[in-house]
C-alpha cells in the first residue's frame, strides 16, 4: 500500500473532531480496518467515505457500534440485492429482444 492510500488516524480525529476510541470500537467490531505504518495508526483511503457515514451516525444520530453494525449490513445486504435485481433485468433484457 503505497503512502497516498493511506490516512493517519490521529489527523482524522482531530479533523472530524472524533474521539479515537470510537474509531478503535469501529475496529474491533470488524467495521474498519486498521494498519500501523511507521508507528502510526492509519486507515486505508478507500474507508474514508465509509467511516464518515459511521461517524455521522454516531455523533449526529446517536446510534450506538452495535446500531450501526447493523445498519452496516442491512446495507450490505441492499447493495448486494440491488446487484442482483441489475443483473436479472440485463438477463431479461437479452430475453425480450429476442
Amino acid at each position: 500500500m503505497q503512502d497516498n492510500e493511506i490516512v493517519i488516524l490521529n489527523e482524522f480525529c482531530t479533523q472530524h473532531q472524533v474521539d479515537i476510541t470510537f474509531i478503535y470500537a469501529l475496529h474491533n467490531s470488524g467495521l474498519i480496518e486498521v494498519t500501523v505504518t511507521d508507528e502510526q495508526i492509519c486507515i486505508p483511503e478507500q474507508q474514508l467515505p465509509n467511516l464518515e457515514k459511521m461517524v455521522r451516525l454516531y455523533y449526529e444520530m446517536g446510534i450506538n457500534v452495535e446500531g450501526i453494525e447493523t445498519i452496516n449490513h442491512l446495507l450490505n445486504r441492499m447493495n448486494e440485492m440491488q446487484e442482483l435485481v441489475n443483473e436479472l433485468n440485463n438477463r431479461l433484457g437479452f430475453y425480450e429482444k429476442v
